[in-house]
């Protein structure tokens, strides 16, 4: 169960860097959220996601992220990825916290 959990990680994290935010909700629940760890919601339910996504991917067209290390127990994924907005931004690193309800991502959490 966990290489599956890992494996749909790995695919949001394709879809996000393709900037496709509806196939990336997809593989969410519809009741997910993004937030900052242990803190406050960035973006509530899935349709809150696919905005904030498109807002971002029209902010930054050469955004991605690039995963370096990948771990899961249990219900959780943790994704250590290097994100880069644009060629002139200096790239930051970002811990995701990713929590699962059955196969589905129930919420991602940030730590930066």
């Amino acid at each position: 169960m966990s290489a599956d959990r890992i494996a749909t990680t790995h695919e949001m994290i394709a879809r996000y860097n393709a900037q496709d935010a509806d196939a990336y909700v997809e593989l969410m629940t519809e009741g997910a959220c993004e937030a900052t760890y242990r803190g406050a919601v960035l973006r509530e339910g899935r349709e809150g996601v696919r905005s904030g996504l498109k807002a971002m991917f029209a902010e930054f067209p050469e955004n991605r992220a690039d995963i370096l290390t990948s771990y899961a127990l249990g219900e959780t994924v943790v994704l250590h990825e290097k994100v880069s907005r644009s060629p002139d931004a200096e790239p930051f690193e970002v811990m995701s916290i990713y929590t699962f309800s059955d196969d589905k991502v129930d919420r991602v959490e940030f730590i930066r």
